[in-house]
Formats: C-alpha cells, structure tokens, sequence
C-alpha cells in the first residue's frame, strides 16, 4: 500500500509556502521522500493561475496593499483565488506514478473534488461537482430550486501543478473563512456563483483542527493510501538527508497524460483548476 507522510503547518506565509512545495517536489521527483501532504492557513493573499485575469482583482493593488494582502503569480492552473485564516488549505506534492494504477491528471483532480466532498458530507453539506468546472459545489435546496434562487456555492477550489508526474498546490476549502475578503476579487473567474463556508452552510463554529483528521482520512481513503502523520518537516528532512537511505534517478517514464486542450507551458508541466 503507498503511503502519505502529512505535515500540518498551521499559519504559513504564502511565499514560504511556495518555496517549501519547489524543495518538496525536487525531493519526491528523486525519490528521496514518499508522497506529502502538507495542510496549513495562509495570512491573507490572493493568487493568479496561469489563466489569471488581471480584471478579476476588482480593486487595487495599493488597497490590497494598505489591507496587508500580497499577491502571487503563480505556476498552477485556473484563476484569482483568495487564501486567508479560516481557510484549509492542501498541497499534496504526489508522484502520480507511485499509485496503482497511475493516476492521470483529470483522475487526480476528481479524486480532490471526492476528499472534499465526503468532508462536507460529514458536516450534512450536500456538494456537487459542476460540468465544466473545476472544485466542490453546494447543491441548491428545494426551496432556493423553487425560488429560482442559485443556491449552487462554492465551498473550495482546486489548483494543481503537475511537473514530470509529481503535483503541487491543491485545494482550498472554507471552513470558517471571512466570506467578505471574496469581494476583492471575482472568485475564479466566475461572477456569478457565490462562495460559501462551513460555517456559512451549517451555522456553526468549526475549528480547522477538527476538519484536519477529516481530509486525512479521506485522503487515506479516496487514494488507497495509508497515512502517516509526522511532527515537524524536520523529520521528512531527515530521511531525505540519510545516506543509508539511496538517492534514485529522477522518473524517466512517461509522464501522467492529459487530453491535449488540458496541457500547459511543454509536455511535463500541467495546470488544472
């Protein structure tokens, strides 16, 4: 069975983070760690994907600035997104190849969208996936359906990076995020559908640490994966760094495929969102 060493971070500044998952991702690319999931919150940011439009950061850059919001372009697919407390956030630095079967980048994508889902369910959150789009969906109530009310809202956001078989970035899901801080952007590119928490959905208060064993166990579950949960990074660190343990060549196999309107930049690098 393949196994997952998970890392949770709590608060981590965006750039930090972003460096951390390039180290990560070099390592696993090696072999030198297994699969990781790191799960952390971010202080208040908002990121560009490589199929960012400008136009969707509805105000400045100087009030962004004033709000202490950084700003981000960034290598993964899709839109602006926000990231802020109150926010889960997930980045599994996977080798698509290690899991049997190898995991292609659309079946990758889907089974972040099932870990999301089966954590809303355990809150009684009905969620859906969207034709066409990418993330985890609430399902309009009988009374908003009738209303003619769109009660379809977005409760998290997927970004992946996939460079030679191996993932980074991930998803957001709301767990008890200011909704307000949305309004500075057009969430994803899609004007017309509005996000939604936890706590906006269920009325209730949930700490991010009762959600963490959720989303790891359905990441053990959804991948087939057993879960190894580990201290601090310095213990991932330190079998990267053990001589006893053998450096392997990077993978030279084919890498995870995707149909081609999906592939990115050149023929290892993908982005979804």
């Amino acid at each position: 069975m393949n196994s997952i060493a998970v890392v949770h971070l709590g608060l981590v500044d965006y750039g930090t983070a972003l460096r951390l998952q390039e180290a990560l991702v070099e390592l696993r690319k090696q072999k030198r760690i297994p699969d990781v999931l790191l799960l952390l919150e971010h202080r208040p940011v908002i990121t560009l994907g490589r199929n960012a439009k400008h136009a969707n950061i509805v105000v400045s850059r100087e009030f962004l600035a004033a709000h202490g919001v950084e700003v981000f372009e960034i290598n993964r697919g899709g839109d602006v997104t926000f990231h802020g407390p109150g926010q889960l956030v997930a980045y599994p630095i996977f080798d698509l190849r290690s899991f049997q079967p190898k995991l292609g980048a659309v079946d990758y994508v889907r089974k972040l969208e099932e870990v999301l889902m089966r954590t809303c369910a355990h809150y009684r959150i009905e969620t859906q996936r969207i034709k066409g789009m990418t993330g985890v969906w609430t399902v309009a109530a009988a009374a908003e359906a009738a209303s003619g009310k769109d009660g379809e809202r977005k409760i998290a956001a997927i970004g992946v990076h996939i460079s030679g078989g191996v993932t980074s970035h991930g998803f957001a899901l709301n767990v008890s995020t200011d909704l307000e801080s949305f309004k500075l952007i057009v969430p994803c590119g899609i004007s017309d559908k509005p996000v939604t928490s936890i706590e906006f959905e269920t009325g209730a208060r949930v700490p991010i640490e009762e959600v963490l064993p959720l989303v790891t166990r359905n990441f053990g579950f959804v991948f087939g994966s057993q879960i190894l949960w580990l201290e601090s990074l310095d213990e991932l660190y330190a079998s990267a760094a053990d001589p006893a343990q053998p450096v392997a060549p990077a993978p030279q196999d084919t890498p995870a495929k995707t149909p081609e309107e999906l592939r990115r930049l050149h023929q290892q690098d993908t982005h979804l969102a």
